[in-house]
């Protein structure tokens, strides 16, 4: 029995160990996802009265957009031309502001730029170090004050309508 128990031991002692290795990666990619509320998708600035001539007028679209984002991030705007279209009459569109605000579901800590002039270059609304999910972007659009649309109403129209597409686009960085 003593020699069957060392015999035993012994070859145990004399197994080899025979071990593999893997490289796990986790790799993650950039995603940036940015969807305009359905709701809102056409924006209109109404001038009705005197008053909205004088003063400009102003439509607010709270949580207008939806970001998902992986990390940090830009949200731009831009304008399809350089002026508003009607027929072969046309309305500068840096008569235009815009000014990106904290939605219902803000982004931590997000930089959200001053009110700017709309422009078919793009321009920086939003700058976040961290992302997100479904976090909410206000806009707020103003038209021009000053009488300066004064002379734009083209008779037999009601109303005259000037008209651009804007693109908003968020890019990671």
């Amino acid at each position: 029995m003593k020699k069957f128990i060392f015999t035993a031991l012994s070859l145990v002692g004399f197994a080899t160990v025979s071990a593999q290795t893997v490289t796990l990666n986790v790799r993650l990619k950039p995603i940036q996802t940015l969807i305009v509320n359905t709701a809102q998708k056409t924006v209109n600035l109404d001038y009705t009265t005197r008053d909205d001539y004088a003063n400009g007028v102003t439509s607010s679209n709270i949580d207008h957009l939806t970001i998902y984002s992986t990390g940090g991030f830009q949200v731009k705007v831009k304008t399809a031309n350089a002026a508003l279209q009607n027929g072969n009459k046309t309305i500068q569109v840096n008569t235009v502001q815009v000014k990106a605000n904290a939605g219902t579901d803000p982004v931590n800590g997000a930089q959200y730029a001053a009110i700017a002039p709309l422009s078919a270059t793009e321009t920086t609304l939003v700058t976040s170090s961290v992302g997100g999910v479904d976090k909410k972007i206000s806009i707020d659009y103003k038209g021009a004050g000053a009488n300066a649309y004064l002379d734009n109403y083209v008779a037999g129209q009601d109303p005259s309508v000037y008209t651009t597409e804007l693109t908003y686009t968020i890019i990671s960085q």
